[in-house]
């Protein structure tokens, strides 16, 4: 080879490193961009004591907390029993939270205790098996202040929602107006602090029933249809759904619940399981799915569908309209997205708390 050729080799070699060594910066500046600033500050609202995906998913959050990869500030109820409340209490105590603010509606939606809460009123020789401070319903604020205070006390722009019941609060959260806590309405304050809702509602795929693919009415979109259309319309930050059709795909293990939680002789989310429906039976993980999204948007565990708009029907069915000006996505998954987010679920859920 004469030495021109070995000149320009050379010359190309280094042109292509270069432009490779560009090529991998310019993409780790790409993945930095989109990856959340930790720990991202999470609300998490939710009708717990409906089912229990709702407490395997608060264990989810303190797990996730303990690794510096969110912040829960507090924590609003949809299920209008102060018992909800109560156990919630419970759940954070037992993972060492008890601090976390707690605030309840009044809307007269799903008043029953619900087949689990009644642990934080369990006593073992005398003593509660699940010590709380949250035991009078006097003591309990309300959430619409409770999400004021938590919105008016964050970064502007940070603060992501996980809304796993129905949307009575974000929807009275809207209605607020100026107050004490912070003089702008509850819709500028979410404007101004709220990065991501990450809502688990609605059904955006037909639902094998009976041998059929049928359209599916939603739980937590039917049992305040009002306050989801609301939502849907007015809510002014990104919204990302999690359809019934993804947690349903998505089985928790029963075996988890039967084994990754005897590290201690009485778990606050094992119990609730077994009460709510006794193992053999793996449940749906429904609310998960939202608050996995919520604080790990970058990871892949989910596909997206295009931005668009979802509408409420009034009889609670959710449609969706591709607009590339609309700030509302939904939840997609592949077949080897669900493994990995099965077993992110289970790791998550079941780990112990922090000492």
């Amino acid at each position: 080879m004469n030495q021109n050729a070995k000149t320009f080799n050379y010359r190309y070699s280094l042109i292509v490193c270069s432009f490779f060594c560009c090529t991998l910066l310019w993409m780790n500046a790409i993945v930095k961009a989109e990856e959340p600033e930790r720990p991202v500050p999470l609300i998490f609202d939710t009708d717990i004591g409906n089912d229990v995906d709702d407490v395997l998913a608060l264990g989810m959050i303190h797990a996730l907390e303990a690794r510096g990869d969110c912040k829960l500030l507090a924590v609003t109820i949809t299920k209008d029993n102060p018992l909800a409340a109560s156990f919630t209490d419970a759940v954070n105590t037992f993972y060492g939270k008890g601090e976390i603010p707690i605030g309840i509606c009044r809307s007269g939606v799903t008043p029953q205790k619900g087949k689990f809460n009644v642990l934080a009123q369990k006593k073992d020789n005398g003593k509660l098996r699940y010590p709380h401070d949250l035991k009078d319903a006097k003591q309990i604020p309300d959430a619409v202040t409770v999400l004021r205070k938590a919105l008016g006390g964050a970064k502007d722009g940070s603060v992501v929602i996980a809304q796993v019941g129905f949307s009575t609060n974000l929807a009275n959260l809207l209605k607020s107006t100026g107050d004490d806590i912070s003089p702008l309405t509850g819709k500028q304050l979410v404007k101004q602090k709220v990065k991501l809702l990450s809502i688990m509602a609605g059904a955006f795929e037909k639902i094998p029933r009976k041998g059929k693919l049928v359209d599916h009415l939603e739980y937590n979109i039917i049992k305040d249809i009002p306050a989801a259309q609301k939502l849907a319309q007015e809510w002014p930050t990104p919204v990302v759904w999690s359809g019934y059709e993804i947690g349903l795909s998505v089985p928790y293990p029963h075996e988890s619940i039967e084994e990754d939680y005897n590290y201690t002789p009485h778990h606050p989310l094992a119990e609730a399981y077994i009460l709510y429906n006794p193992p053999p039976h793996n449940r749906p993980t429904w609310d998960l799915t939202s608050v996995l999204y919520a604080v790990f948007p970058h990871r892949g565990y989910f596909g997206l569908s295009d931005s668009g708009d979802v509408d409420v029907k009034d009889n609670g069915l959710t449609t969706f309209k591709k607009n590339d000006q609309g700030h509302h996505r939904y939840l997609k998954l592949n077949d080897a997205q669900r493994q990995r987010l099965i077993e992110a679920l289970v790791q998550l859920s079941s780990q112990p708390p922090a000492k």
